[in-house]
């Protein structure tokens, strides 16, 4: 299986710029022609959280309208700057609770693999959390298959990146997280958002990564006393490729089009 991630997607108003400077529809609308050139190797996009900027129904009405283009299934978590409510009414789906307030959080099942999305976001809050209830029914979706390998989308990294004016708002009481994942022993990769950057880790033998911002990037500063801020550095997405065993490998896949593929070789088989 192969599965694309894009997160922090951060959509505004129509014509609304973010920060006065970043048009997110504009490159969001790039991140889906991406996508959809690579479908045919694709399953499923799952969108890790800040789908929009300020949990407004106009934002999710873009957000919708841009989205309708991916030809691939996509999937959407909930971030810090979303809405649980917003995201119900703009994309109603089944597997969803029908308390508009309740966390988003559900399954999607394939023969060799289980996408599972959590709510990490606290209403009203920068930082993430997981309260009893959300990891009681994360305990009992992994022992309800326990034949299977997971992977887990969510938007808050449960590590600290060096990054300080982001550290001190990723997953909080990330033991009892893993207390969970590692009791099930199913999990195979942690896929987060929130950072705006590529990092990756290893954390109790499950590897975890945090995709890029299909728009700005959060600036690579590790001064704790600096000025939190951004750069326009060039759009990215992650590809995981998952074997039929579930090992799970991550790429990265710049947005937009770039010279090549060329060949290494003449028909012959000679260096070119």
């Amino acid at each position: 299986m192969r599965i694309a991630q894009l997160t922090d997607t951060h959509i505004k108003a129509p014509a609304t710029l973010a920060y006065g400077r970043v048009d997110t529809a504009r490159y969001l609308e790039a991140a889906v022609a991406h996508i959809n050139s690579m479908a045919s190797d694709l399953d499923a996009v799952f969108i890790t959280g800040d789908l929009v900027d300020g949990g407004k129904a106009i934002e999710y009405a873009v957000l919708y309208s841009i989205l309708s283009g991916l030809t691939v299934p996509f999937y959407l978590a909930c971030g810090n700057h979303d809405d649980r409510a917003g995201i119900r009414q703009a994309f109603p789906d089944p597997r969803y609770d029908d308390d508009p307030k309740a966390p988003l959080q559900y399954v999607i099942e394939w023969k060799n693999l289980r996408g599972i999305v959590l709510d990490s976001s606290v209403p009203g809050e920068s930082h993430g959390q997981f309260c009893e209830s959300r990891l009681a029914w994360l305990a009992d979706t992994l022992k309800a298959r326990p034949d299977i390998p997971a992977m887990i989308f969510m938007h808050h990294p449960p590590f600290e990146t060096g990054i300080h004016h982001m550290d001190v708002q990723n997953l909080r009481q990330s033991e009892r997280f893993f207390e969970v994942l590692t009791k099930a022993g199913t999990v195979r990769h942690i896929a987060c958002g929130h950072v705006h950057r590529a990092c990756e880790t290893v954390l109790n033998g499950i590897g975890v990564s945090i995709a890029p911002s299909p728009a700005h990037a959060v600036s690579l500063d590790f001064d704790p006393t600096g000025q939190p801020g951004y750069t326009l550095e060039p759009p990215l997405l992650r590809v995981f490729n998952v074997s039929d065993k579930g090992q799970v490998v991550s790429h990265l896949s710049p947005i937009g089009q770039f010279d090549g593929p060329h060949p290494f070789f003449n028909s012959d088989g000679s260096f070119l």
